[in-house]
């Protein structure tokens, strides 16, 4: 009788099909998709409004439900899908707010396109934000400033959030937020460059 079986080293196969997978294309396309497509509708919207609608309200009401989206979906899903990280606030028995940050230990199920996509949308976005806002304040569109703020805050909070778990998945001790935005952030530069 013939063995038919062959000696399969297993461990470098799998370490092929990660390495694979990393480099893969999108394996989460509507995660993707879904990452960018709030926060582009949302500018689009705020710099094609005055052509398709003289109403204010009704630019600011789209404008922040857009925003709105962008900020749960970004917090809630891609986040967790794209880069494995995740963050919420939670406020304890003595009224105080507690920041949680979350890294997920391997890079299982994410790849380094993903991540880009992920990291670029998640910069570049409040970037555009503080450009309009300066536009708002130099053009002296003082009821465009309100959304302009709201939309620039939704932003940085979803930054601050996923640089917050980003640094804890690197296993920075962040012990307050002044001093991880004053020596951790100064000292250790990988952490933003690191990303892109």
């Amino acid at each position: 009788m013939v063995d038919d079986t062959e000696d399969v080293d297993f461990g470098t196969e799998d370490e092929e099909d990660e390495k694979a997978r990393r480099s893969a294309k999108i394996r989460h396309p509507i995660a993707s998709f879904v990452h960018l497509f709030f926060r582009v509708a949302a500018i689009v919207t705020y710099l094609l409004c005055d052509w398709f609608s003289k109403s204010f309200a009704s630019c600011f009401v789209l404008i922040i439900t857009l925003l709105s989206c962008d900020f749960w979906s970004v917090k809630n899903v891609t986040g967790r899908l794209l880069v494995g990280l995740r963050w919420w606030n939670q406020v304890d028995e003595d009224g105080k707010s507690l920041w949680v940050f979350e890294a997920r230990k391997s890079s299982q199920g994410q790849t380094e396109v993903e991540a880009r996509i992920f990291w670029l949308g998640l910069i570049i976005c409040p970037l555009l934000w503080t450009c309009f806002l300066f536009t708002c304040l130099f053009s002296l569109k003082v009821t465009w400033l309100a959304l302009v703020v709201a939309g620039l805050s939704l932003q940085l909070a979803n930054l601050y959030g996923y640089l917050r778990c980003k640094a804890a998945g690197q296993e920075v001790p962040p012990t307050t937020s002044s001093s991880f935005l004053g020596l951790h952030f100064l000292q250790r530069p990988d952490i933003i460059f690191g990303m892109l």
